[in-house]
Order: structure tokens, then C-alpha cells, then sequence
């Protein structure tokens, strides 16, 4: 959430318990403003989309807090971060070292990107010239007992096919707390527990 929403977002807010806690002040007292700041927002959010440099007033532009390596002074002081600060941000990403940072970068958001030196990056299969298997998304076919039939059409299957895949874990679609179908074709099943 950018910081003018959550502004726009508490004066709303404000605005709509006036005419909430005293019963002799008008509704439209309190939906009229509310409109307006709607407007306002509208506003924003478009020229936030059509204007770069309207988006840099608006939104702000994020701050490299470690470039290459080494950490701006500069910027920290600029944002109001001290190095503690930093190293939490940086802990919070799983990043334990400053030494293992190649940048850091502090978006509009408030969020801490990190992107680690080379080799202190977690390896993936690309590092090793693997190309694993597409695995696609899970699919939720039973939630609390209740059958999702759109998500069973979705991967081209029925009724009577889930009933048998659930039969394997000894209970009846409609026992079950979750079934889930993934990429892989593998299912997994989970019974509801009985009631005592």
C-alpha cells in the first residue's frame, strides 16, 4: 500500500464513524466527503499510471541503501535507517551477513529488497544446466467436504473419478477436510476428523 492510500484509507474511515456515533448529524454528511476523497483517489491512481513524473511525486522512487557491495551512507541517513535497522530489514530476508549483500534496495513500500553476491545466492537447477518438470498449479477438488465441480472440470475430470482416487485413503469425497490435485498428477487427501 502506498502511503497516500493508506492516508485516503483512515480518512474514510474517519469520516464514515462521524455520522455513525452522533445520530443528529446527516448521512450525507459523512458520504459526501467519502465521495470526494474516492475522486481524489481516482485521481491519483490515474495519474500515478499515465505520469512518470507524476509517480515520483506521488509514489517516491526507491533508495539503493547498499550498491555494489557497500553500504550509502548518504542514503541511510537520508531514509532515517540506522545500521541496526538495516541488518533487521536484512534478517528478515533470510540475509544474516552485510558482507553476503550485493544490494539492498528500500522500495516505495516500505519492503527491503536484497540481492545477495553471487555466491552466497541459494543455487537453483539453472546453476546446474537442470531443467526441471513443469509442475503447474494445485488444484483445491474437495474443501471441508464440499466438492468443487469447476476445479474438477478444470482438469478434465468427474465425479467418479475423484470418488475412486479418494476411495485409495478409505473415505468418500464428502469425508474429506481437503483434496488437493498438483501439476504431477499427485493427490493429496486429508479426512475430516470425526466428530466426538
Amino acid at each position: 500500500m502506498q502511503p497516500f492510500e493508506l492516508v485516503i484509507a483512515i480518512m474514510i474511515a474517519d469520516l464514515a464513524a462521524v455520522p455513525m456515533g452522533d445520530t443528529g448529524i446527516p448521512i450525507t454528511n459523512g458520504i459526501i466527503p467519502i465521495l470526494g476523497l474516492l475522486l481524489i483517489q481516482l485521481l491519483i491512481s490515474i495519474i500515478n499510471m499515465k505520469s512518470i513524473w507524476g509517480r515520483k511525486i506521488i509514489c517516491g522512487m526507491p533508495s539503493i541503501l547498499i550498491f555494489r557491495g557497500k553500504i550509502d551512507e548518504r542514503v541511510l541517513k537520508k531514509e532515517k535507517l540506522t545500521i541496526n535497522e538495516l541488518q533487521e530489514r536484512l534478517r528478515q530476508n533470510n540475509v544474516f551477513s552485510i558482507g553476503d549483500v550485493e544490494y539492498a534496495i528500500l522500495e516505495t513500500s516500505g519492503q527491503l529488497t536484497v540481492i545477495q553476491k553471487p555466491e552466497k545466492r541459494n543455487t537453483i537447477p539453472e546453476d546446474f544446466g537442470i531443467t526441471p518438470e513443469y509442475e503447474g498449479i494445485p488444484y483445491d477438488l474437495v474443501i471441508d467436504g464440499k466438492i468443487m465441480y469447476e476445479n474438477l472440470k478444470a482438469i478434465g475430470r468427474d465425479y467418479n473419478w475423484l470418488s475412486n482416487q479418494v476411495k485409495k485413503f478409505k473415505i468418500n469425497p464428502e469425508q474429506a477436510l481437503v483434496v488437493t490435485y498438483d501439476g504431477k498428477s499427485q493427490i493429496f487427501c486429508q479426512a475430516k476428523e470425526e466428530k466426538k
